[in-house]
């Protein structure tokens, strides 16, 4: 299907006023690409776009709502699936803000939107930007299903992420993001790797990602545990709508 790049706002206070840029993670299908999926559970792959959904949600709740703030919403989205024009691991492609990147793994698509994501917020002159996927399964395993992978190097923003998930019962918990992680994602032939190797898997995801943040305050929210249950249960939980709605109102009070 054909790629959407979407762009939504909500204006609920003075134009002069820096909004909330929330960025998500739109995959509306991911096989893998060209480093495909095992085939058992791929069909929870349509679950992909659970951080863009759940920016949707958050719009639906502001409308209704109407808190003093303002709030930006930003859904890249497409699919990954194979075709002759599909890219392939050892690809070199390059970001919007010109940075080039190798694919060394093309089921890494996630952070590959997100980061020209990331660069398009900067024309927004955002009060802190906060992007929501479900980026890896390395999170899964280090988190389950109980709480979201929250990164941030900013400690007052981490802070008031964590107090809205508290308040909100959408529970997250703070990650590392020390600049020794980003030593996987170095290559020789180009400025950055898609991915480091299978060590703290989100971690390293978090940290690509922070190349492309040094314009503005941001956080990220690695929902891959909880956004989805598997099983006989199989579907989506909503989170964390509930967390970043909490976040917002709180922010919209503090003002």
């Amino acid at each position: 299907e054909p790629l959407r790049f979407i762009v939504l706002r909500y204006h609920g206070a003075a134009k002069s006023q820096a909004p909330t840029v929330l960025v998500g993670k739109g995959i509306t299908f991911d096989s893998g690409g060209i480093s495909i999926k095992p085939a058992a559970e791929m069909d929870e792959m349509k679950f992909d776009m659970s951080g863009a959904a759940s920016v949707l949600g958050v719009f639906r709740a502001l409308a209704e709502l109407q808190p003093s703030i303002n709030v930006v919403g930003l859904i890249p989205s497409c699919e990954n699936l194979l075709s002759g024009r599909a890219i392939k691991p050892g690809d070199v492609v390059t970001s919007m803000n010109g940075q080039t990147i190798e694919i060394l793994n093309t089921d890494a698509e996630g952070r590959l939107v997100l980061c020209d994501a990331l660069t398009y917020a900067e024309r927004f002159n955002p009060r802190v930007v906060v992007d929501i996927a479900t980026l890896t399964g390395a999170c899964v395993v280090a988190l389950g299903g109980v709480r979201s992978g929250l990164f941030s190097a900013d400690d007052e923003l981490a802070e008031s992420l964590l107090n809205a998930g508290k308040t909100s019962l959408d529970l997250c918990w703070r990650m590392p993001l020390d600049e020794e992680y980003a030593e996987g994602l170095k290559t020789n032939f180009a400025d950055v790797a898609n991915v480091a190797g299978r060590a703290g898997g989100a971690i390293t995801a978090a940290k690509f990602l922070q190349r492309f943040t040094g314009k503005f305050t941001w956080a990220h929210l690695d929902i891959a545990g909880t956004a989805w249950k598997n099983g006989a249960s199989k579907g989506a939980t909503g989170r964390p709508v509930a967390l970043l709605l909490q976040y917002l109102l709180t922010s919209a009070k503090s003002k």
